[in-house]
């Protein structure tokens, strides 16, 4: 006498419906429910220790992993959840590599669409309310000025780096002026070395100290020690 298999094949194909569709509703919680987070709370040794990695990736042509730490950092330092730790990362990788391609101003507006789709998903679980096209716009001009006239004009560089900081952190551009000057001499490094044959692994350690001590500048700047009022509370379960 045979068995009918029609039956376990049906019970196979419930389960597997049921686990896709957990998956999928965990996709889409993971992507788009409201999620509300401090962007002043990080630790900025870590940050500066991804930031490196990060810059070395971008300098060496590695957007894998690249991508991967900037993913690690949205997370765990800038609290988005996994999914959209990715999306975020897709988006500010692929303005860095746009970027890296252009030749003039009209090629690098190009990297445009995605800083502000960037800073968009930021601004979607940030606290602090800030410009998302003015940052990106900010955020992008240091860029160009860091690719045009950087080594020759590093008063210009780092007022530019701290004024996109500023406009994100909510914060005025002249607190974070050491922390644009940190960051502008990092880059000088950086360039100056590549020109003359090469970053080794000692100046790495060396723009790895000066990103260390620009993210601790930025740290006590947006987290200043003098009691402050608190912030009018916010509805935490509507996107605003």
């Amino acid at each position: 006498m045979t068995t009918n298999p029609a039956p376990k094949r049906g019970h196979k194909l419930r389960w597997t419906l049921i686990v896709l569709a957990a998956l999928a509703l965990g996709a889409v919680l993971d992507l788009y429910a409201p999620v509300r987070a401090d962007l002043r709370n990080f630790d900025p040794r870590a940050v500066a220790r991804l930031d490196n990695a990060m810059w070395r990736a971008y300098h060496e042509r590695k957007p894998i992993p690249l991508f991967l730490d900037l993913a690690q950092l949205l997370r765990t330092q800038f609290h988005f959840p996994f999914l959209r730790s990715y999306r975020g990362a897709f988006h500010a990788a692929r303005a860095a590599l746009v970027f890296k391609r252009g030749q003039g101003r009209g090629d690098y507006e190009e990297a445009l669409p995605d800083l502000r789709a960037y800073y968009g998903d930021i601004r979607g679980l940030s606290r602090t309310e800030f410009d998302v096209r003015r940052t990106a716009e900010l955020e992008l001009e240091w860029w160009i000025v860091h690719r045009e006239r950087g080594l020759e004009d590093q008063d210009s560089l780092a007022h530019t780096v701290a004024a996109a900081a500023a406009s994100l952190y909510r914060v005025t551009p002249a607190s974070l002026e050491t922390y644009g000057r940190k960051r502008a001499e990092a880059m000088a490094i950086r360039d100056y070395q590549s020109s003359h044959g090469g970053v080794t692994d000692t100046d790495w350690a060396k723009i790895g100290g000066l990103l260390d001590d620009s993210w601790r500048v930025l740290w006590e700047a947006v987290n200043p020690q003098e009691p402050r009022a608190p912030e009018p509370a916010k509805p935490t379960s509507v996107p605003s």
